[in-house]
């Protein structure tokens, strides 16, 4: 699926089904929310805590998707082209960070 299609159908589905988006503000408060949630789970995963019987069904594919999901419906919400400004933010990146990277002693 392209960015753009995604956009699209989460729109669609967001004003059907869903009735209408949520505010802007409480948008980024479950944004927040569902990245916490994927923090929780990467620190079971793969830091040291130990899993509770009620995250030990989750995954984390469905995590992320739970952030992408509300992301895309605040850049839907606030008329941003997700297509066009990964693309420009990927050039500013190769500009900015061509031998950053590279350059980096803690990475070699």
């Amino acid at each position: 699926m392209e960015i753009k299609e995604a956009q699209e159908l989460i729109d669609k589905w967001i004003k059907t089904t869903g009735v209408r988006y949520f505010s802007e503000l409480t948008n980024m408060a479950i944004l927040t929310e569902e990245v916490g949630e994927v923090a929780r789970l990467m620190s079971r995963m793969y830091g040291d805590q130990s899993f509770k019987e009620s995250d030990k069904h989750k995954e984390l594919a469905d995590e992320l998707a739970d952030v992408l999901w509300v992301l895309i419906c605040i850049a839907n919400q606030t008329n941003v082209d997700l297509t066009t400004a990964l693309e420009k933010n990927l050039e500013k990146k190769n500009i900015r960070d061509a031998e950053r990277h590279k350059n980096n002693e803690k990475l070699k």
